[in-house]
């Protein structure tokens, strides 16, 4: 199916593996223009040279304004605009007690997992208000409506993120810019490989008995019994971006097998 996206700018920050990457080549397949983003991008830059499209990699911080706009900057003296933001940086964090969890510890899953978004926002939006067209989505988690009580540090920016992107589908809708959240769920990334390395680990099992015994005793929602992939997160990301899309605003796509055991989100 053609999303109708073909020459479209896609901004993409987190872009170097995982989710991020795997988004990026979906919408080169489709046609759209890349400006690609992480901390590091050697690896990254590597990687999308053998993407069917034209690459713009750009190093940032997504934790300083100035990192973001520059980022920004750069991608519409490339190509003239930026049409879509796909927004995937964000960490973990601490995990533990929450009332254990120190100041710092949550501050830092708010810049990284809410701020970010924030600023990224910040510095793309006036572009997309310009044009009239614009998509933003950015990665929440299945921990911003069903939380882990060991995550409290993660699920409250998750959380907020959600809640903030709601908040800006209100607004920006009658710009023609349409925001939404996709909330993945125990999917194949270096994340969740150390989760279950660590788990295996303490169990004295295989990885992939690790991953059986956390598919039960953790995620029983899950009745597919594996983890997602990142091209299954990539996909749905695509949508929401396209022009197939275009009645999708201020919705929380879960891509997560079932994981959230509710009916709303």
């Amino acid at each position: 199916m053609d999303l109708q996206i073909r020459g479209k700018v896609a901004l993409i920050t987190g872009a170097t593996d995982g989710m991020g990457f795997a988004t990026a080549k979906i919408l080169a397949e489709e046609g759209c223009r890349l400006v690609l983003s992480d901390l590091k991008i050697d690896e990254l830059e590597r990687d999308a040279a053998a993407l069917p499209t034209e690459v713009l990699c750009v190093a940032a911080d997504v934790t300083r304004q100035a990192d973001v706009d520059t980022m920004a900057r750069k991608g519409r003296e490339k190509f003239g605009t930026i049409d879509i933001v796909v927004h995937t940086s964000g960490i973990t964090g601490a995990k533990g007690d929450p009332l254990d969890m120190t100041d710092e510890d949550y501050l830092e899953a708010w810049q990284i997992d809410f701020m970010s978004a924030v600023r990224v926002a910040r510095a793309t939006f006036p572009a997309m208000r310009e044009k009239g067209w614009g998509r933003f989505v950015c990665i929440t988690s299945e921990n911003a409506v069903q939380p882990y009580w060991e995550e409290a540090t993660y699920n409250t920016a998750k959380a907020a993120l959600a809640a903030f992107v709601k908040n800006l589908s209100y607004e920006e809708a009658k710009h023609g810019i349409l925001c939404n959240t996709v909330s993945p769920a125990f999917i194949e990334t270096a994340m969740t490989d150390g989760m279950m390395e660590k788990r295996a680990k303490e169990l004295g099992v295989s990885f992939d008995e690790a991953v059986e015994s956390f598919l039960d005793e953790e995620r029983p929602g899950i009745a597919l019994k594996r983890r997602g992939r990142v091209d299954e997160v990539a996909a749905a990301i695509a949508l929401i971006v396209s022009e197939r899309g275009s009645f999708i605003n201020g919705s929380n796509m879960r891509v997560d097998g079932g994981s959230v055991q509710a009916v709303q989100n």
